[in-house]
């Protein structure tokens, strides 16, 4: 009988993929594993959840699991591979050329534009997707800041008392009960809705999209921009409709950034495109700070141009008490946290796991 060969996968060298390495290739060097337990720590049983994985994917533990930096080294690494595990590098026919015993591609995500689905059908080898819990979580963030903003809630929270709202500023007054109902005593000015307002995305990815479905939702009109818009009935199956960026910003009273960091997406909104949003509108981003220029939203803030800033990811890691930012009242900002909770890869990457397993015809089907 001929003796069976351990799986080879190549996967995309980034940081949730690279959870791959750990869980199914008994070679991982222990600084890697280690880095992963101390990430999960303040979440998860880290190990724990490796062993469950690892007995629900049959006979893909043990595995050989190597990481692909670029589209030269993930050709370089394909022969001999039976699946790739892809976030952003492309999988087409040179690299389906590489793996003549190729037997899935699975894509981090659901968008597989990357993909060249024709070629695969055509070897017959399956693209598999998975939908991230991360970035719907990065979705419901980026609604939680414009509501906190829109809200005020984080200026409001604990103001209960006529001294404590006095000492802010406002001016509490109860109203007239004979004829009146006592909604907002305290006499907050400024309070907002989402519902009937119109929301600009800039980039319209896996969390632009889960974003718009969201904003949909609450009824709110939204607007999406990207260098390549999709067609118009993909976009309307998540209640979006694509306009050019100046547009975009005029019309919209929030706008949220929700694109990748990198040297062509490096403020995007810069001191020109701010100018251009119409004024009052509220900007957030749970992506990359740098995508949007700070000394621009700075002067915006002071000038009153812009309605409110909501920022998950700091400008500086850690962050400073004193950040000029936390002066305006009309900001919030939140350390690194959208993504959150950390279990949400966990599932994502176990199902996945657990699917590819099926698929590649490692576990036994009762």
């Amino acid at each position: 009988m001929a003796e069976s060969r351990q799986p080879l996968i190549v996967v995309e060298d980034d940081p949730f993929p690279r959870i791959l390495q750990v869980v199914l290739d008994p070679t991982v060097t222990r600084e890697r594993t280690d880095a992963f337990i101390d990430f999960f720590a303040h979440t998860a049983d880290f190990p724990a959840w490796c062993e469950d994985v690892r007995s629900k994917v049959g006979t893909m533990y043990p595995a050989t699991v190597v990481t692909a930096k670029s589209q030269e080294d993930l050709r370089a690494k394909l022969p001999g591979a039976e699946a790739i595990v892809t976030e952003s590098l492309a999988v087409g026919p040179e690299e389906l050329a590489a793996a003549p015993d190729l037997k899935l591609v699975q894509k981090y995500g659901m968008i597989t534009r990357a993909i060249d689905a024709a070629a695969c059908r055509a070897r017959g080898i399956p693209v598999a997707t998975q939908r991230r819990r991360s970035n719907i979580a990065c979705a419901e963030h980026s609604i939680a800041l414009m509501l906190d903003i829109a809200k005020k809630l984080h200026i409001t929270h604990g103001l209960l008392s006529t001294e404590q709202l006095q000492a802010a500023g406002y001016q509490p007054k109860m109203y007239d009960r004979r004829h009146t109902g006592n909604s907002n005593w305290a006499r907050i000015p400024g309070i907002r809705m989402l519902y009937e307002s119109t929301l600009g995305i800039v980039g319209f990815g896996e969390i632009g999209r889960e974003l718009s479905i969201r904003a949909a939702a609450l009824g709110m009109r939204v607007l999406y921009w990207q260098r390549t818009p999709i067609p118009a009935a993909e976009a309307a199956v998540y209640g979006a409709e694509y306009a050019p960026i100046e547009s975009m910003l005029a019309q919209s009273d929030f706008v949220s950034v929700q694109l990748p960091g990198n040297a062509s997406t490096r403020h995007i909104l810069d001191r020109g495109r701010i100018a251009q949003m119409k004024p009052g509108c509220i900007l957030v981003n749970s992506s990359r700070s740098d995508l949007i220029e700070r000394a621009a939203v700075l002067d915006a803030l002071a000038s009153g141009h812009l309605g409110g800033f909501g920022l998950d990811t700091p400008y500086d890691e850690p962050g400073a008490a004193d950040d000029p930012m936390l002066a305006y009242p009309n900001v919030t900002i939140t350390p690194h946290t959208a993504a959150q909770p950390r279990t949400n890869a966990l599932k994502d990457l176990g199902e996945m796991m657990i699917g590819m397993a099926g698929l590649l015809g490692h576990v036994r089907v009762r």
